[in-house]
């Protein structure tokens, strides 16, 4: 089997469009969020202390140091605050509930990102790829709740004859992209924790 092959690729294949209009959405939605931050500094302020309040901010500063054990805290909180409840939870009781919530933490998001120093713009710099690379597993699991929708919704669309096997097929396409999803995950997770430790300060001591 090629990796082409692999089930959740024929999925992504499959649902080519909806997937590219998850894309266009998601990615765009983080801009319009960054430019109302960019626009309206209190609402990127609201949301910094906001992670100052809940104590985001100081649990990042303890465990910078400890890249291993900051990326599995990552990995930690964006597969199960995220993935889980954020996405795939609300889809398992709602048709497409998943959507409307990361929809609003997609553009929080954005307004949290914009910097609110030098240093910050320069920790952006590594930290897009962080950004991409999250967002690409969420949009698998958003996809995945799409497809779990669909068939809820509209059982036909996936050949099935009731809603129930609708939903059940939908679920299972949805296990599979969350798959990928996991290896992403991962990924970010890693880049995420290491390049804040080992790049983030060589960088801005070279361009600020």
């Amino acid at each position: 089997m090629t990796i082409r092959q692999w089930r959740p690729f024929r999925i992504i294949a499959d649902n080519a469009s909806a997937y590219m209009a998850a894309n266009v959405a998601v990615y765009g939605v983080l801009l319009v969020g960054f430019g109302l931050g960019l626009a309206f500094p209190q609402l990127s302020q609201a949301q910094h202390r906001r992670l100052q309040e809940d104590g985001t901010a100081d649990l990042v500063q303890g465990l910078i140091t400890n890249p291993w054990l900051f990326a599995l805290t990552i990995l930690a909180v964006n597969t199960l605050r995220m993935g889980v409840l954020t996405i795939v939870a609300p889809s398992l009781v709602i048709p497409f509930g998943g959507v409307a919530f990361f929809a609003y933490w997609d553009v929080t998001t954005g307004m949290t990102l914009v910097p609110a120093s030098g240093i910050g713009w320069v920790a952006l710099i590594p930290h897009t790829l962080t950004v991409i690379v999250e967002l690409q597993a969420y949009l698998l699991l958003l996809l995945g709740a799409f497809l779990l929708g669909r068939g809820w919704v509209a059982p036909r669309t996936v050949d099935a004859d009731n809603r129930r096997q609708g939903y059940v097929r939908g679920l299972q396409e949805l296990g599979w992209l969350a798959l990928p999803a996991l290896v992403l995950l991962v990924v970010g997770a890693v880049y995420e924790a290491f390049s804040l430790r080992y790049v983030v300060h060589p960088l801005a001591d070279w361009l600020l």
